[in-house]
């Protein structure tokens, strides 16, 4: 167990300092097929059994529990790290799920989708990434289709940290997490998988909305000027299963 909490406090320090260790990328030499190669802690890059992304296929309807979420708390900064553009959040949103509550640190993009949907893929996917007081992490996802303008996203696409270290300050905003979901968030898939970025720690309870956003075209293309293809090929599902609500 005392492992196990060691591991999970090293995913959640990555996810929150992104950038530290060995320099990587979605191109080249220092893409994806190489990230295990790059620095020795990135090793379950390449030998994690439950990696994601993944192509989701739910053949298990099972009576997954409702999570919970209590937002609220507004948006405080929007930055570009180098890998993608992420907005922090304040203290106070929380995700429950199996007994456990998760507070919203952040939630950033790739374009186009990491995760597919029954071999689809979607222009746009949206990570809210909670941890727990261990350290343990909860990735809330959301997909986005191409259709009517999106009036949450315009905000932010107003203030767009287009280059690497390019922060703005967005307290002002009364930008809360919840605007960010579709109406109906009830239905979902649950799998068993790790972060997508080095170092590719595993035990990250992930969560796909079965709904998803609208964005236009237009908003689109803001997105994918920025981000530039910051997707993580699709990994192998293994001895997992995919829960379905």
């Amino acid at each position: 167990m005392k492992k196990v909490l060691i591991a999970l406090s090293i995913s959640a320090a990555a996810l929150l300092a992104s950038g530290h260790g060995a320099a990587w990328s979605y191109k080249g030499d220092t893409g994806p097929a190489h990230w295990s190669k790059l620095d020795k802690k990135f090793f379950m890059c390449e030998k994690g059994q439950n990696q994601t992304p993944i192509n989701i296929v739910g053949d298990y309807k099972v009576g997954l529990e409702k999570y919970t979420l209590n937002y609220g708390k507004t948006a405080i900064k929007w930055f570009n790290n180098g890998h993608t553009v992420e907005v922090a959040f304040a203290p106070g949103n929380t995700l429950k799920v199996d007994g456990k509550t998760f507070e919203l640190k952040q939630f950033h993009f790739h374009t186009p989708s990491e995760n597919h949907i029954n071999g689809k893929s979607y222009p746009m996917e949206a990570h809210l990434v909670h941890l727990s007081d261990k350290g343990e992490i909860a990735v809330l996802t959301v997909m986005f289709v191409e259709g009517k303008e999106n009036p949450y996203m315009k905000k932010l696409i107003d203030k767009m940290p287009k280059h690497k270290g390019e922060e703005y300050i967005i307290k002002s905003m009364g930008l809360k997490p919840e605007g960010i979901l579709p109406k109906d968030i009830t239905k979902y898939y649950r799998f068993n998988g790790s972060l997508t970025t080095p170092p590719c720690s595993e035990g990250v309870r992930w969560l796909v909305i079965k709904e998803p956003v609208q964005m236009s075209r237009d908003q689109f293309a803001a997105f994918e000027k920025v981000l530039d293809n910051n997707n993580r090929p699709l990994n192998p599902l293994n001895a997992r299963k995919v829960l379905e609500k």
